[in-house]
């Protein structure tokens, strides 16, 4: 399924970034106590290529297939789930750029290893006036905003004061681009888990966006062809890495403590021979249906996010039963890796409840990235009524 002409690239981006994980380990207190990825740290995912994974071949970026991007952000998520999350984010400058003219999109990305944080729901407001808009608004869930380059806002347009509609009644949206510097961070990620992504809120008050620098879900235009860049959203190709990981840990974890002592038990008053955790049943039996959870669920995602790829890339349409899928695997995937953590979780007993302890990270972690709306409930809905021959029901953007 990988494309051999970005193998090499795809093999060592992945092996710099498993290189990485004793530095992110080393860290990781640092991580979680300043709610944020050390910058000393973003350089180094920067030289490993972790965010120039997307970015397009006629740049000089590797154009990696969505599975070996997977791979890259599920290995940075085994070492520390906000680290593999702000990867994903991180790097989805590759993906907004394509739907950008790419003379103005290669100006702003003349740095391929720029970070793009943000958020694509519509809490902005875009006044159109000469040139572009002035956009204003406050915008949740910035990933990775204190290392990024450029931040995205989702917004309603407005023109003359005035809230603008399509001839179909659904108001008019616009995705606009601005500089970090044009953008005031919020200290508002305090949080369960994933502390360390720094996904604050983001404003901004009447900066001018070039209409160059913006683009629209309702009318794209796409300015790359292959599979990477057809699909309208675009992003969510690895957004699944992170969980992965964090389930990958808590598996492992668990199998590291199997040499500890077991609770004393004794039966009709004589006591039992002294156990290992390794020689519970219980604790064979979590391990075993964590296993599975985790390996149904990336082979679930490997092989949807493998085939919607190829078949774009191929210069074919999905079929409506692809697009289902698509819909599926996200809030499936996430859900399986949740239940694998909390199965994990729950046979280690008391000791997991410490917050010392890594097994309460992962599981703090696993919990706050399953309630992304990209792995909504929601979506089994939505991918079901698509099944059953139905018009497709779709967030608006």
């Amino acid at each position: 399924m990988d494309d051999p002409a970005s193998g090499g690239e795809a093999d060592a981006i992945l092996k710099a970034a498993i290189a990485l994980a004793p530095e992110i380990k080393a860290c990781r207190d640092e991580i979680e106590r300043g709610r944020r990825l050390p910058l000393q740290l973003v350089d180094k995912m920067k030289q490993a290529g972790v965010f120039r994974m997307p970015m397009p071949r006629a740049w000089g970026g590797p154009e990696l297939d969505p599975v070996s991007q997977l791979r890259v952000i599920e290995a940075l998520s085994l070492a520390d789930a906000s680290v593999g999350w702000c990867a994903m984010i991180g790097c989805d400058g590759g993906y907004f750029s394509s739907f950008l003219d790419q003379a103005v999109a290669r100006e702003m990305y003349r740095d391929l290893d720029a970070v793009t944080a943000g958020a694509l729901t519509l809490t902005g407001r875009a006044e159109r006036v000469k040139g572009g808009y002035r956009v204003s608004g406050r915008w949740p869930f910035c990933s990775g905003c204190q290392h990024a380059s450029w931040i995205i806002g989702g917004c309603f347009v407005h023109e003359n004061g005035s809230q603008k509609f399509r001839a179909n009644g659904v108001p008019e949206s616009r995705q606009c681009l601005m500089r970090a510097d044009e953008v005031e961070i919020l200290d508002t990620w305090y949080t369960t888990g994933l502390r360390g992504s720094g996904s604050h809120d983001t404003t901004c008050k009447d900066v001018f966006v070039p209409e160059e620098r913006t683009f629209s879900f309702q009318d794209l235009k796409r300015y790359r062809r292959g599979g990477l860049y057809s699909l309208p959203l675009n992003i969510l190709y690895k957004f699944g890495g992170p969980a992965l990981g964090v389930a990958r840990a808590a598996i492992d974890a668990l199998i590291e403590s199997g040499e500890r002592p077991s609770r004393l038990t004794m039966i009709a008053g004589d006591p039992t021979p002294p156990r290992r955790l390794r020689d519970e049943q219980f604790v064979q039996d979590a391990l075993g249906r964590a296993e599975a959870m985790l390996g149904s669920a990336r082979s679930y995602l490997f092989d949807v996010v493998g085939d919607t790829y190829d078949t774009l890339e191929a210069g074919r349409e999905l079929s409506p039963r692809q697009f289902a899928r698509f819909d599926l695997v996200q809030v499936h995937v996430f859900a399986l890796c949740a239940e694998a953590v909390q199965t994990v979780y729950k046979a280690r007993g008391g000791s997991a409840v410490y917050s010392s302890g890594v097994l309460d990270r992962y599981l703090r972690d696993a919990l706050t990235m399953n309630e992304h709306t990209a792995a909504s409930n929601r979506l089994y809905g939505m991918g079901g009524r698509i099944l059953l021959g139905l018009p497709p029901e779709l967030y608006l953007f």
